[in-house]
């Protein structure tokens, strides 16, 4: 296999943990200003009808974590009003047919920020900590009860990032399973593993730092356009040292995450002019089980691409910009 690099009019490139391919189809390629959505819904709501503004005053219960006190708090943690799942016992296994059912029981729990209008990516960076913060508190809160099989953390931004409230937050979901996605994203670690006795994503990792994709990195986290992304301007986050676990994150590490998290928002920010985003972390289950071979990371997709019936057909995504060219892009951006 040749490992000189050739200049083509298009690219397939293969992701080396899951193996699949995707188009970079550089005869449709965009300038990078063109992917700012000019005619973007405007997505608002008034202080005085946003339920976030005051959580308990709108009927939600008391909160399961705060900063600060009732009258002046900076963050607090509530249940979903409207849970995808709720807590239960049964966890029990049926059959509908040739189907498998169980209960939908778990835990969702919504992670609010005070500031109305200001976002992760204007935030001050002790004030995105206090987020990353949370969202480790809450995470050891949950993992032990026994049935919680992994803990997904996410974030939508704007509407067609399925925020359906404008007002900052972001969600804790406790599930019984293991998602599909989470699912495939370990096991592929674990096969390149055993194949090659080195983690997939320390490989990325140590090739990336010295490439051009990079676009910001302090002493413990690496921030860059991945090789083979998912959609165009497609960012990840990643801890430096190998580790398989999110929770895990000591104190000095949290305060590095918050700067580059809040840095590589700003730079879309800037960039691409406010777009929808959708962030999550990606981090080995908590289920008693040893993950060694697992690296966690953060994920960041911004609402770049629409499927068609290639990628509907297919699961072949088709990029239109190099994310070498999203990362040089991105870099003017970033202070």
């Amino acid at each position: 296999m040749k490992k000189n690099k050739t200049n083509y009019s298009s690219e397939l490139r293969q992701d080396i943990i899951s193996d699949d391919w995707m188009i970079v189809a550089i005869g449709r390629a965009k300038r990078p200003h063109l992917f700012i959505k000019k005619h973007k819904e405007r997505f608002e709501q008034k202080i005085s009808d946003c339920p976030f503004e005051n959580p308990q005053a709108t009927g939600h219960e008391e909160p399961l974590l705060i900063y600060g006190n009732e009258k002046k708090w900076s963050l607090q943690v509530i249940k979903n009003k409207y849970p995808m799942l709720i807590p239960g016992n049964s966890f029990e296994i049926y059959k509908e047919g040739p189907y498998n059912v169980m209960q939908g029981n778990g835990f969702h729990e919504i992670v609010i920020t005070r500031d109305h209008k200001k976002h992760l990516a204007i935030m001050p960076i002790e004030k995105v900590e206090e987020v990353i913060k949370a969202y480790q508190e809450r995470y050891l809160a949950l993992m032990n009860h026994k049935f919680v099989n992994y803990i997904f953390i996410f974030h939508n931004h704007g509407k067609e990032a399925g925020a359906s409230i404008p007002h900052p937050h972001s969600q804790l979901i406790a599930v019984p399973i293991l998602p599909a996605d989470v699912r495939r994203s370990i096991e592929d670690t674990e096969k390149y593993y055993v194949r090659n006795k080195k983690c997939a994503h320390c490989e990325m990792i140590n090739w990336e730092k010295e490439e051009k994709r990079v676009i910001f990195q302090n002493k413990y986290f690496v921030v860059f356009a991945p090789f083979v992304p998912r959609v165009n301007f497609e960012l990840r986050i990643y801890p430096k040292q190998h580790q398989p676990n999110f929770e895990k994150i000591n104190e000095t590490e949290k305060k590095y995450l918050a700067e580059a998290l809040q840095k590589a928002l700003y730079g879309l920010y800037k960039g691409l002019k406010n777009p929808n985003y959708n962030f999550f972390i990606h981090t080995a289950p908590c289920d008693e089980k040893k993950h060694d071979y697992y690296h966690w990371h953060i994920e960041i997709l911004p609402k770049t691409n629409t499927w068609a019936g290639l990628e509907l057909g297919t699961g072949v995504e088709v990029l239109t910009i190099k994310p070498e060219e999203v990362a040089e892009f991105l870099k003017k951006y970033i202070h």
